[in-house]
């Protein structure tokens, strides 16, 4: 981060000549260097750490990308993860710490001597460091911070001070910030200098006032397309887009999203600029949130995977299958209300198990629809009546168009119209009810601060069951009997 008011090195009016020259690149041939987890290959890793071969193992994956090293070891079993980790040491790559998820995680924080995640914490970005340090048990955080020098510990400890999953967390400290009275020659000159504060990689310059507050972000495209003369100031964006430094990290990704950003500037309570949330960091947020969402609508645990093993994988989907069993027993109880009337009539027994199915299906589909609007906050107090009248007409019709054929193909089966009647009420009455739980169960768990994508499924399972049950029964037991 730069220090505002900084002394330019050099002062021109114009562009410097070499500004304009044609700077030819050498062709540089890419190889592939994805991980091919064919039998073949994982048999070698299989022999490296049975021989104990260092060289070896360090040669296998020399050329391969973090991230497919990372792979790598979530596909490779526990055991010879753990002595594959053992055998790499300290030539592993620093970045595989932030690629590697799920139980490889564990081993690889678990096996990894603290004084080499301390090693490999210093050559990490600042919000990848974070990320590092959360995911160990005190214990070792602590005696990783120790290892850590002591600029680097005070901003690590600063950011791990901010809540989980927030700006703070996410940021990153390394920005350029620049006054507003500054020149575009100035800046370039700035920033063609070896100044260690300045980052490898930046998108936006983030203009400030004396106080450090952000006043305007200038693209670096704009910068490199400007005269030399140009002041920074009349050139910027002179509304930034800030975020606060306690921000949840999926209302930043709702604005980089909204907005169509590449960074933003991370403020603390004094809107002072203390960092800046890039694109990158926003794309793992929506990939995981998606991903939570999705196990969640599922019953599972957020680290549910192919990986994990099967103690956890059990601990994670209890509660929920222990759940649903208790609505299932419930839906039981409504059948064992009519069960003379089951025995009375058989075709009940048959015909019933399809409305419940129905209900269920367009229960899903609307608490789907819903929860999806919710997390993209599409769905909100000034619209939730006409979303909610929406869904209900649009169970209501559909309720009808398959009343009148399952009606139609229930009179065809068992040749009696009444019952026939019955069931496409049945059907229509579900129908409706699903439609409108779908929507208003994701609803009510939001407002009363329940994740509706972990509970959502459960309710509206049991309202279509009890409902569809209790509907078709009941009006048959009226009627028929």
């Amino acid at each position: 981060m730069t220090e505002t008011g900084q002394d330019p090195r050099q002062t021109e009016d114009d562009l410097a000549p070499e500004s304009q020259d044609v700077v030819e690149r050498p062709e540089v041939e890419e190889e592939e260097t994805e991980v091919h987890h064919d039998r073949e290959f994982i048999q070698q890793v299989h022999t490296a750490v049975r021989e104990e071969d260092a060289e070896r193992a360090y040669d296998l994956v020399a050329d391969l990308h973090a991230a497919d090293v990372a792979d790598l070891l979530q596909v490779l079993p526990s055991a010879q993860r753990v002595g594959f980790i053992g055998l790499l040491g300290e030539r592993l790559d620093p970045d595989v710490l932030i690629e590697v998820e799920g139980a490889a995680q564990d081993d690889l924080y678990e096996h990894m001597p603290n004084e080499l995640i301390a090693d490999a914490v210093t050559e990490l970005e600042a919000d990848d460091a974070v990320y590092v340090l959360e995911e160990l048990d005190e214990e070792d955080r602590e005696e990783v911070l120790r290892a850590l020098a002591a600029d680097d510990r005070v901003a690590i400890e600063e950011s791990l001070s901010f809540p989980e999953e927030s700006a703070g967390r996410l940021m990153s400290r390394d920005f350029v910030s620049l006054p507003e009275f500054w020149t575009v020659g100035q800046t370039i000159d700035f920033l063609r200098s070896e100044d260690e504060d300045i980052p490898a990689d930046f998108y936006d310059i983030f203009v400030v006032d004396p106080s450090h507050h952000a006043v305007g972000t200038v693209p670096l495209s704009r910068v490199m397309r400007s005269q030399r003369h140009v002041t920074i100031g009349s050139i910027m964006d002179s509304d930034p887009h800030v975020v606060k430094v306690t921000a949840d990290q999926e209302e930043v990704a709702y604005q980089f999203s909204k907005y169509h950003l590449i960074s933003a500037a991370v403020v603390d309570d004094s809107q002072r600029l203390v960092g800046v949330v890039t694109v990158d960091d926003i794309v793992e947020v929506i990939g995981d949130e998606a991903q939570e969402d999705i196990l969640a609508l599922a019953g599972v645990g957020e680290e549910s995977g192919v990986n994990e093993n099967f103690m956890e994988v059990t601990k994670s989907r209890f509660f929920w299958l222990f759940v649903n069993l208790g609505t299932a027993v419930l839906a039981s109880v409504v059948i064992g209300l009519f069960d003379a009337t089951i025995e009375q009539m058989v075709a009940l027994a048959i015909l019933m198990p399809i409305v419940a199915s129905m209900g269920g299906n367009a229960g899903t589909q609307t608490m789907t629809v819903a929860v999806r609007a919710i997390a993209t906050k599409e769905l909100s107090r000034t619209n939730a009546l006409r979303v909610v009248n929406r869904e209900m007409m649009a169970a209501l019709v559909n309720g009808i168009l398959l009343a009148i054929v399952s009606g139609a193909l229930a009179w065809a089966w068992f040749g009696d119209l009444m019952l026939g009647g019955i069931f496409a009420f049945a059907m229509v009455f579900n129908m409706f009810v699903a439609g409108l739980s779908g929507v208003l169960v994701p609803m009510t768990l939001n407002k009363a601060g329940v994740d509706p994508a972990i509970a959502s499924s459960v309710f509206v399972t049991t309202i279509t069951d009890v409902v569809g049950f209790f509907a078709f029964l009941g009006i048959a037991a009226i009627v028929l009997l």
